[in-house]
């Protein structure tokens, strides 16, 4: 039988013979059976015309999608980017990657608009629609160019982090798990993930060191996080709570620091516009501002290029002050011989 359904599946599938031997198991991602049936004969129709005209293939977004997965397993970000594929399937499913072009996409970024999001959100659909279609092209050669892709203007939102003073005010409202989990952030500036997820095997307290490996990292790269005293007190709180985990509620182990309590602690605090990730901010901003630099903080914080700690740059000009007074003396040259030539004048008047 040609058309089948799997168990499980309510999507038919298609199973043929490829006129050059091959055995063709395909899903239609459809439920309905006349659709499917176009499916496997337009398949095999291209499949013909493959084997004795010597065209050639020709690829569908769907095909392309997963062997992109494939090839991106163990990105951190992986299933952040699945949430816009899944998305944009609706829109791409079965159609041909040479039949992408410009107007389409900016249909699909209009459509997507329309639903509310921000542009920053419509920006991140496009990012992985473009990569995708780029890996199609340059990497896989099943397309002869990839369609300009329009990004649409992101306002630049400002680093937010906390004061000292501010700091201290949400510790105090935050419940006990939540505040060891703070504290921890602010002492190594860890992402929230690697905080609630850290285990007793990744921490060295005789050696004062913590560390990530390469694929709890959002940039695939070991980071050696080493202890200041603020966070090896919170370690020292937290031991034996758990044999495993370092971070837990009520002897069960945390996986999100970003719940309610969190929200509601934020609230009694009087801190608005925070999220958890801004205590990363927070701990590179504190940083940058006693003088640690930047091409530390990169090394600190695991950043995989400099641009990304480049936008703390501003929060110390220590590093500049020095040239600042290069021009004083241009200045005081200057200053001088404008009186000078000021009292010329006064004695030519006078005269």
């Amino acid at each position: 039988m040609a058309l089948y359904k799997r168990p499980n599946s309510r999507y038919w599938w298609v199973r043929f013979t490829a006129p050059d031997g091959r055995q063709i198991r395909e899903s239609t991602q459809t439920a309905d059976r006349k659709a499917a049936q176009e499916y496997e004969d337009r398949r095999k129709a291209e499949l013909w015309r493959q084997q004795r005209l010597g065209e050639r293939p020709r690829y569908r977004w769907q095909q392309a999608v997963e062997r992109w997965l494939i090839e991106s397993e163990g990105k951190a970000s992986l299933e952040d980017l699945k949430i816009h594929l899944r998305w944009v399937h609706t829109h791409l499913y079965d159609l041909y990657l040479d039949t992408i072009d410009r107007d389409l996409i900016d249909r699909i970024t209009r459509m997507r608009l329309q639903e509310g999001v921000s542009n920053a959100t419509v920006n991140r659909m496009l990012e992985v629609v473009r990569a995708i279609l780029r890996r199609a092209a340059n990497d896989w050669q099943w397309i002869d160019r990839v369609p300009a892709v329009r990004m649409l203007p992101e306002p630049k939102r400002r680093i937010r982090w906390l004061t000292r003073e501010e700091a201290d005010r949400l510790l105090q409202e935050l419940p006990e798990h939540l505040e060891a989990m703070a504290r921890f952030s602010l002492a190594t500036g860890l992402r929230e993930r690697n905080v609630t997820r850290l285990e007793w095997s990744q921490v060295d307290l005789s050696r004062r060191m913590a560390w990530i490996h390469p694929d709890q990292a959002k940039a695939r790269k070991p980071i050696a996080v080493p202890l200041n005293n603020e966070a090896v007190l919170v370690l020292r709180r937290e031991y034996g709570k758990h044999p495993v985990r370092v971070f837990t509620y009520r002897g069960r182990p945390v996986d999100k620091a970003n719940t309610r309590a969190w929200r509601q602690a934020l609230d009694r605090a009087g801190i608005e516009d925070f999220r958890w990730h801004d205590l990363r901010h927070t701990w590179a901003s504190w940083h940058v501002q006693n003088g640690t630099p930047l091409h530390v903080l990169q090394e600190l914080g695991g950043w995989s290029c400099y641009s990304m700690v480049q936008r703390y740059a501003h929060l110390s000009a220590e590093h500049l002050a020095g040239y600042a007074d290069n021009i004083s003396r241009i200045c005081a040259v200057t200053s001088t011989f404008s009186g000078t030539h000021g009292e010329d004048e006064k004695e030519q008047a006078a005269g």
